[in-house]
C-alpha cells in the first residue's frame, strides 16, 4: 500500500484549516498540503492542490475532507478523479463518500458512472436554459443583458441629430448618452 497525502482547502481567509489538517493527520497522511483559496478558482490554478497531486506516486492515495475540495464544478472533480485513477493513484474522502483504492477494479466503473451523471446534468441544465429562453421570447419578456438607459424622446433626438449630419460623438455629447448607446439606437433605427 502506498502513502497517504492530504489536501485541505477553505474558501475564505476567516475560515479555519486546522480541523481539516488535524483530521488528515489523524488518518495517517505523511504530508498535508493546504491553502486558503476561493472555490471559484479552477483546480489548475490551486498551487497546493497541484503540489499534492504531484507528490503522489502510483499506488498512493490523495485524502481530502470532501470531494468538492478537488474542483469548483462537478466536471472538474470527475476529471481529476479520472486523471488520478488512470495514473494508478487513489482518492479517499474523510466523509466516506469515495475510496478508489477500496473499490479496486470497480473504481473505473464508479468514476465512469459519475462522468455519465455529470454529462446528464450538463444536458439538463442546457435544456432548461433553452426552454427558459424560448418561453421568455414567446412571452415578450427580457432575456437579460443591459437594460435600456434611454427613453423614446432620447431615441428621436439621436435619430434627428444624425439626419441633420452630426457625428456620433457630437450626438453623444448633445444627448448626454454614452457613445455605445447612440450607436445602438442608430443601429436599431436603420
Amino acid at each position: 500500500m502506498g502513502k497517504l497525502i492530504g489536501y485541505a482547502r477553505v474558501s475564505t481567509g476567516h475560515q479555519n484549516l486546522e480541523a481539516q489538517i488535524a483530521a488528515l493527520q489523524d488518518v495517517g497522511c505523511v504530508q498535508v498540503f493546504s491553502e486558503k483559496i476561493s472555490s471559484r478558482i479552477s483546480d489548475r490554478d490551486r498551487p497546493q492542490l497541484q503540489a499534492a497531486i504531484d507528490a503522489l506516486n502510483e499506488g498512493d492515495t490523495l485524502v481530502i475532507a470532501k470531494l468538492d475540495r478537488l474542483g469548483r464544478t462537478q466536471h472538474e472533480v470527475i476529471a481529476c478523479l479520472h486523471q488520478l485513477q488512470s495514473q494508478g493513484r487513489h482518492v479517499k474522502t474523510l466523509d466516506g463518500l469515495i475510496d478508489t483504492a477500496a473499490l479496486g477494479k470497480m473504481a473505473p466503473l464508479v468514476i465512469g458512472l459519475l462522468t455519465g451523471l455529470a454529462e446528464v446534468e450538463r444536458d439538463l441544465i442546457k435544456a432548461r436554459t433553452e426552454e427558459s429562453i424560448a418561453y421568455r421570447r414567446a412571452a415578450g419578456l427580457s432575456l437579460g443583458g443591459r437594460p435600456k438607459t434611454y427613453n423614446a424622446d432620447q431615441m428621436r433626438l439621436v435619430v434627428d441629430l444624425r439626419t441633420q449630419g452630426h457625428s456620433l460623438r457630437r450626438i453623444a455629447s448633445m444627448s448626454g448618452l454614452p457613445l455605445a448607446t447612440v450607436q445602438r439606437i442608430l443601429k436599431g433605427a436603420a
